[in-house]
């Protein structure tokens, strides 16, 4: 991993501003930054992501998966590595907001190299997201 891990930028799209500060900065948490008429900037855990509108955007389209570990992974797919609490608290902040889930927070490698927990969920644009914590972060890229 870099010593000094700069952050991401992200654009995506959304078929509506409003609900997506709902999901992002209410649900999520995320501060927001810049906007305009068509977009706005949030702050993901140090990233930058932003929210693009396109009205037209199907989100019931068809979505690709490809299996990992029994879990059938929406592809694409964006989120954050969490230390291992902030998962958990992240991870129970959506359940008790009543979030539903395309794959549940669970363990996934457990007792191997790259043991992780992760959870899947999508955005109400259909955006798939995924947040994930490592029990030991040095082998976030490990083989």
């Amino acid at each position: 991993m870099h010593e000094s891990l700069r952050p991401f930028h992200l654009a995506f799209p959304v078929h509506d501003l409003a609900v997506a500060r709902a999901f992002y900065g209410g649900l999520l948490g995320c501060g927001e930054g810049r906007s305009a008429d068509t977009w706005v900037d949030f702050d993901l855990f140090g990233h930058q992501i932003v929210a693009h509108l396109h009205p037209g955007m199907d989100a019931a389209g068809a979505r690709h998966t490809n299996p990992v570990d029994g879990d059938d992974v929406p592809v694409p797919h964006f989120g954050v590595v969490l230390a291992w609490d902030d998962w958990e608290a992240l991870a129970a902040r959506l359940k008790a907001a009543g979030q539903s889930f395309v794959i549940e927070p669970h363990v996934r490698f457990a007792g191997q190299v790259g043991e992780q927990a992760t959870m899947f969920f999508l955005d109400p644009s259909g955006n798939a997201l995924e947040f994930k914590a490592f029990r030991d972060l040095s082998l976030l890229f490990a083989r």
